[in-house]
């Protein structure tokens, strides 16, 4: 049955001629329809206008046609999450006391907490178990409007491990109805067993994990940690190799603790994105121009561990585009609520809203590589999007930032509910 969503006030961020992304000055204008309609069949847009256009015999096409009307109400297209971390084992809520007391992430991750810890729980916990947790948190985001996200391994730091964790992602991807997009990351942190022995955990990385990963299918793309203390340009250069080999496209953690030049090999391997940026000077920016590489800021990290910002009205005054995901993971950002992502990018980035609106869908839909199928309101592509609740317009939403403003998701043309999830 065709759905017809009627008397919307806004419908936002309609695109007739899709684009790869949004990027500069045009970041801060949105298209919208006032007084709209949008048309789904089969889970697909298959049309929208103005109500004074809308010709509900020529979409019914004598078959019976579902009518909701949503006066008052904003629809936006759902949001993609192209950064997180949501299988794991525990919380951490330990290390949230320690950095409160002072402790810096680093010096956490020395005493043997952050990943590791994260490390051991995956040790401990079947694949059942991480399966049933990870479906809950797919729950809550969907239920918080996300119709896409990106899920990353890592918590393994063993071939066993992480495929365990990458099958949980790949049991994600058959039994909801979330777009997901599975990334490989074994070069995470350096597990206990090779302290001091860098080298040849990296070598385990390239000749061991990524040819099973990839011969498994488990894994569309390949992420390093990048960064002070973790692993090197040099090293990284070797991982992105071996996942280019095998079909995997670089993902990447940059600059999170210092400029590290994961940035610079990020775009030399032509990565999908490069993610955190607190720390991007001219040279960054000026290696970003031109690529096809998003720069991906995630707020909920430096909110959580009070990191600098990201310089992203510089990035946008010099043309790049800019993509914003939670970075949702037990450690540095416990949440997933893209809603909040989209509040922080204006309070703490002086994003606009159409800055925001753009960086939280069709941005971070390119970030995780389904542009063509997410991330506007196009014909053709997934129908999945969110109706809010009687709100003002664009601007009310990231300016009520601890409301929830969002009333209805669907997803591939169906609402959904926790009996759907």
């Amino acid at each position: 049955m065709k759905t017809l969503v009627t008397n919307i006030k806004q419908l936002v961020q309609v695109e007739k001629t899709p684009r790869r992304w949004v990027a500069g000055e045009e970041m801060a204008k949105v298209e919208r329809l006032y007084d709209a309609y949008l048309v789904v069949e089969n889970g697909r847009i298959a049309g929208f206008g103005t109500m004074n256009e809308l010709d509900k015999a020529f979409y019914a096409n004598g078959e019976d046609i579902r009518e909701i009307d949503v006066s008052g109400r904003l629809v936006l297209p759902a949001f993609c999450d192209s950064h997180t971390h949501l299988v794991y084992a525990g919380s951490r809520e330990i290390e949230y006391i320690d950095k409160i007391k002072g402790l810096s992430y680093e010096e956490i991750a020395r005493r043997g907490g952050g990943i590791l810890h994260s490390a051991e729980r995956i040790r401990e916990t079947t694949e059942e178990q991480l399966y049933a947790a990870a479906r809950e948190r797919i729950r809550e985001i969907a239920a918080q409007g996300t119709g896409a996200v990106e899920i990353k391994s890592g918590y393994g730091l063993d071939l066993d491990g992480e495929l365990k964790m990458l099958r949980v992602v790949k049991r994600l991807k058959e039994t909801t109805p979330l777009t997901i997009k599975a990334t490989f990351l074994g070069a995470h942190a350096v597990p206990a067993a090779y302290k001091g022995r860098q080298a040849e955990y990296v070598d385990l990385i390239i000749n061991e994990m990524i040819p099973v990963v990839a011969a498994e299918e488990l894994a569309d793309h390949v992420d390093v940690f990048c960064d002070r203390g973790f692993f090197t340009v040099e090293e990284t250069d070797r991982i992105l190799n071996a996942g280019m080999k095998h079909g995997l496209r670089a993902k990447i953690h940059a600059n999170e603790l210092a400029r590290s030049g994961g940035v610079q090999v990020g775009v030399k391997y032509n990565a999908l994105s490069v993610d955190h940026l607190e720390h991007v000077g001219p040279e960054e920016i000026e290696a970003l121009l031109g690529s096809e590489t998003m720069p991906t800021v995630l707020p909920g990290a430096a909110f959580f561990l009070n990191l600098p910002h990201s310089p992203v009205r510089e990035m946008i005054r010099a043309g790049l585009p800019v993509a914003l995901a939670s970075d949702f993971n037990p450690g540095s950002s416990p949440s997933g609520n893209m809603r909040f992502i989209l509040s922080l990018g204006c309070i703490h980035y002086k994003m606009l809203p159409e800055e925001v609106i753009h960086a939280t869908t069709l941005n971070t839909a390119y970030a995780m590589g389904v542009e063509e199928e997410l991330g506007s309101i196009a014909t053709g592509k997934k129908a999945n999007f969110f109706i809010t609740k009687p709100v003002p317009g664009i601007e009310y939403l990231p300016y009520a930032y601890g409301s929830d403003w969002i009333e209805t998701v669907f997803l591939e043309g169906e609402e959904i509910n926790e009996n759907t999830i």
